[in-house]
């Protein structure tokens, strides 16, 4: 009887051996870089300027540290949160931190023309802003650059890049 358990009893001890392993391995991944509530000093990340406009809410500034593969990861490292249209997903961003609201705008399809996120880049502190000719998602911003997100009509953040 004892024969028939051991070998139980090794497999049961190396799947739990390898469980520990596993758990280990994914507790030392290292985070990515936590987000600032203010602008960027230097080339440390990429600067995200926020602006709610007619939303309220003002002007919002975050910090993605490091070196955002993309506009999305700059939004999101800076510590928004986005979520795309049902349509397009999040090549079409519809909302910023919950705004609009589902009851204004159901982002099912683009919103309109009067009421979207557009999105800038400026190449950084006290430059101009420049409409992005890219999604955010195919945009690779340079550490040191601002980026930003205006509701509205199309017109670039109401605040000098910071």
């Amino acid at each position: 009887m004892s024969r028939v358990h051991n070998p139980v009893r090794r497999w049961l001890a190396s799947i739990v051996a390898a469980a520990v392993v596993a758990v280990g391995l994914i507790a030392a991944e290292p985070s990515p870089p936590a987000a600032q509530a203010a602008a960027c000093t230097g080339t440390s990340g990429v600067t995200v300027v926020v602006d709610y406009g007619p939303l309220g809410g003002g002007v919002q500034v975050g910090c993605a540290l490091g070196d955002p593969a993309t506009g999305l990861a700059a939004i999101q490292g800076a510590g928004f949160t986005v979520a795309g249209t049902q349509r397009w997903g999040l090549a079409f961003v519809c909302r910023i931190n919950g705004q609009p609201t589902a009851a204004t705008e159901p982002c099912i399809n683009t919103p309109p023309a009067s009421a979207y996120w557009s999105y800038w880049h400026a190449s950084g502190s006290g430059a101009a802003w420049t409409y992005s000719t890219l999604g955010a998602g195919s945009y690779d911003p340079a550490p040191g650059s601002v980026e930003g997100w205006s509701f509205g009509a199309g017109a670039a953040p109401s605040i000098t890049a910071p």
